[in-house]
């Protein structure tokens, strides 16, 4: 099982290794900021987030008399993790949980869920599958496969059906065999699509109507190598439905990880999750501090 560190090794070392030359022996002066915000901006980080990072950076180093750039590697550590959301636990404490995941085609759910599902199974839940994304035949058949795999039933529904019925008769499947989690997969939406956005929010009302104050968490996968696009694709989906937190697929192949510090810094929502490989038990719970040691290649 690969984690989070290991998983930040391409964008390690596309940007964020370089950081630490910058950071070496020597004095602060205006090139270090600058060569500081120029790795940002490249590592992902996004403009705002990395120039709101500077000013934050330049104000303790001025209130602390740091005057050496190896002094500066303490600060920007912590800085880096205050753009991140602390999270709190997920709120599971349910006598049947509710998870609505959400995210773009191609961004990896369907296989988020998968390990999801896997990671709950092995801490002793009962999980039920949803696949309420009927638009395709392909993504139903996906996430049977992965029920198959993990040891879970599924609940289909019929192609081009009504995704929100798929998502009642899972929540009446589990209720009846005295699970206690239910996974719903939604189709691909793309956050253009007012119509399919329309379409989650009505799964959101109908599962509302058959469990109290669910669903417990929306979670929204994005790509890692989306970059700065995941900002904005987060940002549709917060318009469209209230998201309380991130998966964050395909990790380990991505050299843009820095993006999550912006979705952190600009949306404050939290990173729940993070794809760390192709196994099924490549998925880790976020952690800020590993986070941040994996981009500075700080252990």
């Amino acid at each position: 099982m690969k984690g989070i560190f290991e998983s930040l090794r391409k964008t390690r070392n596309a940007v964020f290794g370089q950081i630490a030359h910058i950071l070496g022996a020597g004095d602060i002066d205006a090139e270090t900021w600058e060569d500081l915000e120029a790795l940002l901006i490249q590592g992902d980080v996004g403009v705002g987030t990395s120039l709101a990072l500077i000013e934050q950076l330049r104000k303790r180093v001025s209130a602390e008399g740091i005057y050496r750039t190896d002094g500066l590697q303490e600060v920007l550590h912590e800085e880096l993790s205050n753009l991140l959301p602390e999270a709190e636990p997920l709120n599971l404490e349910w006598p049947l949980a509710v998870l609505l995941i959400v995210g773009v085609n191609g961004s990896g759910k369907t296989t988020s869920i998968g390990k999801l599902t896997a990671h709950f199974k092995q801490k002793g839940r009962k999980v039920v599958l949803a696949a309420a994304d009927t638009f395709r035949a392909a993504a139903m058949d996906q996430l049977d496969i992965w029920g198959q795999r993990v040891g879970v039933p599924v609940i289909t529904g019929p192609e081009g059906g009504d995704p929100s019925s798929v998502a009642y008769d899972a929540i009446q499947y589990a209720q009846s065999h005295r699970s206690d989690m239910v996974i719903v997969d939604t189709a691909g939406r793309l956050h253009t699509q007012h119509n399919l956005m329309a379409e989650l929010e009505k799964i959101q009302r109908v599962i509302a109507k058959r469990v109290a104050w669910a669903p417990h968490e929306t979670l929204l996968v994005i790509d890692a190598n989306t970059g700065q696009n995941g900002l904005i694709q987060a940002q549709q989906f917060l318009n469209a439905v209230k998201v309380s937190g991130i998966i964050l697929a395909k990790l380990d192949g991505s050299a843009k990880g820095g993006m999550v510090l912006s979705i952190g810094h600009q949306l404050g929502l939290p990173v729940r999750f993070v794809g760390t490989g192709e196994h099924v038990e490549d998925l880790a719970p976020f952690d800020r501090k590993t986070f941040v040691q994996g981009l500075l290649g700080q252990s």
